[in-house]
């Protein structure tokens, strides 16, 4: 019994550590991907603020240099995820997820959203830790829009 026990610990302990026979090292080096093919990213929920701006014009103004900025830091690589929540008990309105490793640079790129800066968004953030590969999906999300927002 002891032998049949010992011999299934190690067929499962070589399964573990059995190498993934389509791991591409230069894209996991070019992803900074760990042994899992995974990296940590930075989380930010935004959540409804404390602005109370009735201005259309403003409004649409402010919301016109958020959509700016989102594709700004998509062009810099930054942002790799964008988008709205639905209407929710918690007022969070939306996600980002930034390819960056730490909150100090994202506020830094945060700067540059009007929405944000004028309270009308909230910021929550948090280090995440996903798929290493995430960034790869946005060559195929820029051939798949035929409008801007």
């Amino acid at each position: 019994m002891k032998k049949i026990l010992y011999f299934a610990l190690a067929i499962l302990s070589a399964s573990a550590f059995a190498q993934n026979p389509n791991f591409d090292n230069q894209l996991a080096k070019k992803l900074n991907a760990d042994e899992l093919g995974m990296k940590t990213y930075v989380l930010v929920i935004l959540k409804t603020g404390t602005a109370n701006i009735t201005d259309k014009n403003v409004r649409d103004s402010l919301f016109k240099g958020h959509f700016f900025n989102i594709n700004k830091m998509v062009e810099q690589k930054k942002l790799v995820v964008a988008g709205p929540l639905d209407k929710n008990t918690n007022n969070y309105r939306g996600i980002f997820i930034f390819d960056v490793p730490d909150f100090e640079e994202v506020q830094q790129l945060l700067k540059g959203d009007p929405t944000i800066n004028e309270k009308i968004f909230e910021t929550e953030m948090y280090h995440w830790y996903g798929s290493a590969a995430l960034p790869e999906y946005l060559n195929s999300a820029d051939k798949i829009w035929s409008k801007k927002p």
